[in-house]
């Protein structure tokens, strides 16, 4: 018992820290999970078969054949362990110092509690039940491991608010002593962290760039870049500015106010937190509210809402962009096995522009990195020769060779709008035939089972060759768009997890096939 509670624990501070520390999604997600991890049959049942033994047989089993009945039933129902043990985790738990911090009291109230109820309850009863009621102690532990958390969180909450404000005083200090240095921010629902990259690589043929790692994109890790790794010699810093809450943007933009700002797009990623597309972009725009006076912005000149952002400011300088005509735009985009290629107008000038990444939405990326190259003078020439060496973001849409397969790994995160990007980029190649491999997408609110048929729909509508879903209850929305949309019944796969998903294209693909994998869902889920 104290080995699962150890194991349980590990697991549950696993998941409050995939949830961002957050009280109200590790919330929702005990909620989601609540018979299945949270409070489980085995749990239940070893209550009753304790209460059995502690109401009607206390007085006539002796404690060893209590320990014998007790550790059979323990034996059988939590020495199992294969769920909660460490490894095979897409993201791994991390003993950051904040989790550190939140396991000093956890730690005590999950372990010495149950141990201390168990002494009390010693003391205190005339019933022949030690055994019984060191087996309950223990298992009270277990199943209140989940709720410890928030008395461990709360008892830690005033710490990590004093540290968050010492961290992001020491980011501001930093950079007011920093006038020449130019800070480009970038936001939107989707393509954040790819624009970054594309940024950065193009500005890097002229100037000493600092950007964000990953999808740094919190507080904190802003902060952590600004204070760990921004160095005198750097002349250009680019953040990627994240929010799954209104007034994130605000308060990133306090820490770190942009001369620069970018705005992908406004979708529904964050739909369930944010409650409506309305405030998905009134949070958006606080970018450009917060630029520094006659600042500069990039804006997505095809998505309406993106747009409207240029009247929030007169003092700003916008630059448009856009597959329609704009300020700088894009046409005649093609693909093949080696990236794509487009043509670059802007103004007068126009480019041919190849690159290593795929996608049509990569194309828009590609258009903001040159507006806000533009914006620092670089030459369309340079901004060419810089696009050919930007390679793709690790499972963002990355095109690999597998053996005589090709492999379009777009595993990171998936939206409506880059999700059937992914499907028409894959329709574009034809050395093979064209498989997909998706879950399908989350953290879309009350949209999530239409947008997930929709999604199901169009795949259907283009006609791919073969549609592998993993999760046979959670794609069973995609499935039905699939049908809906004339898709042949054979060609559709439900099974219950990636590595089923793997064997069945290990059996049926063939040299030459594209795969693409759409999505992979974090441990969460």
């Amino acid at each position: 018992m104290a080995r699962h509670l150890w194991l349980r624990a590990r697991y549950f501070l696993h998941m409050f820290q995939l949830s961002g520390y957050k009280f109200g999604d590790y919330s929702r997600w005990l909620k989601n999970n609540w018979h299945k991890r949270v409070i489980t049959t085995e749990h239940v049942l070893f209550l009753v078969i304790l209460f059995t033994l502690i109401a009607f047989l206390s007085d006539s089993l002796t404690n060893s054949a209590s320990a014998i009945i007790v550790g059979i039933y323990g034996v059988f129902w939590f020495g199992p362990t294969d769920f909660y043990s460490e490894g095979g985790e897409k993201k791994p738990l991390v003993f950051t110092a904040r989790m550190i911090r939140l396991m000093i009291p956890f730690g005590i109230i999950a372990v010495f509690i149950p141990l201390l109820g168990t002494q009390v309850a010693f003391q205190r009863t005339h019933l022949n039940a030690d055994v019984q009621l060191l087996g309950f102690s223990w298992l009270l532990g277990d199943m209140l491991v989940p709720f410890f958390i928030y008395v461990g969180g709360g008892l830690t909450w005033p710490v990590e608010k004093m540290v968050h404000r010492y961290y992001k005083r020491q980011a501001r200090k930093k950079l007011q002593k920093r006038p020449d240095l130019t800070v480009v921010a970038i936001t939107g629902s989707y393509g954040k962290t790819s624009t970054k990259f594309m940024i950065r690589d193009l500005l890097q043929e002229r100037y000493n760039v600092c950007a964000t790692p990953s999808s740094y994109n919190t507080p904190m890790g802003i902060c952590k870049v600004i204070n760990n790794r921004l160095e005198r010699q750097h002349q250009v810093l680019v953040l990627e500015m994240g929010a799954r809450y209104p007034g994130n943007i605000k308060e990133l933009c306090k820490i770190a106010p942009p001369d620069v700002a970018v705005v992908t797009n406004v979708g529904i990623a964050h739909l369930e937190t944010f409650g409506s597309v309305g405030e998905i972009a009134r949070t958006k725009s606080e970018i450009v509210q917060y630029l520094k006076p006659g600042g500069r912005a990039v804006l997505n000149g095809d998505d309406e809402r993106v747009q409207a952002m240029s009247e929030l400011r007169d003092d700003v300088t916008f630059t448009f962009t856009g597959l329609k005509q704009a300020d700088v735009w894009a046409n005649d985009i093609r693909y093949d096995e080696n990236g794509t290629r487009f043509t670059l107008h802007q103004g007068e000038n126009e480019i041919e522009i190849t690159m290593a990444l795929l996608g049509k939405h990569n194309v828009m990326n590609m258009l903001q990195a040159v507006g806000v190259a533009r914006l620092f003078d670089m030459r369309l020439e340079t901004i060419r020769i810089a696009a050919r060496k930007v390679k793709p973001v690790e499972h963002r849409l990355e095109l690999k060779k597998e053996g005589e397969l090709f492999v379009i790994d777009d595993a990171f995160n998936s939206n409506p709008v880059g999700a059937r990007n992914a499907v028409e980029t894959l329709s574009q190649f034809d050395t093979g035939r064209k498989i997909i491999v998706t879950p399908g997408m989350i953290e879309l609110g009350e949209r999530e089972e239409q947008e997930n048929k929709e999604f199901g729909k169009y795949m259907g509508e283009v006609g791919l060759d073969l549609y592998i879903l993993v999760g046979k209850e959670r794609t069973r929305p995609i499935a039905d768009g699939l049908r809906e949309s004339g898709a042949e019944p054979d060609s559709i796969h439900l099974c219950s997890s990636l590595h089923e998903a793997n064997k069945i294209v290990r059996a049926q693909a063939k040299a030459g096939d594209v795969i693409l994998y759409e999505n992979d869902l974090p441990d969460t889920y």
